[in-house]
């Protein structure tokens, strides 16, 4: 049974961090890919942060030079590292990993909310 379990989302005020991290387990296949999605209220889910497993990443325009992704590839684990929040970053955040064969897999989502 896959498993993807997220952890780190909260409450914080505006310019201030968090980290989030997922954790994978049951994957039978060769993870190629893995990344962080969000989903704010009335809006599309769209694409954060990504990462291979080879170590190269891609971020979304309105969170270069705020956040940086990263993975333990021998835990299959991935984090978000999440500073100068803004109130424009409050959404569920996903984490999502990729096989080669094209399988994917979502974490239950992790709410993050920025506010004063």
């Amino acid at each position: 049974q896959v498993q993807l379990v997220e952890s780190g989302g909260g409450l914080v005020q505006p310019g201030g961090s968090l980290r989030l991290s997922c954790a994978a387990s049951g994957i039978r296949f060769r993870i190629t890919k893995m990344g962080w999605y969000r989903q704010a209220p009335g809006k599309q889910r769209e694409l954060v942060a990504g990462i291979t497993v080879g170590g190269s990443t891609n971020y979304a325009d309105s969170v270069k030079g705020r956040f940086t992704i990263s993975r333990d590839n021998a835990k299959n684990t991935v984090y978000l590292q999440m500073n100068s929040l803004e109130p424009e970053d409050t959404a569920v955040y996903y984490c999502n990993f990729q096989t080669y064969n094209l399988l994917s897999y979502w974490g239950q989502g992790t709410q993050v909310t920025v506010s004063s």
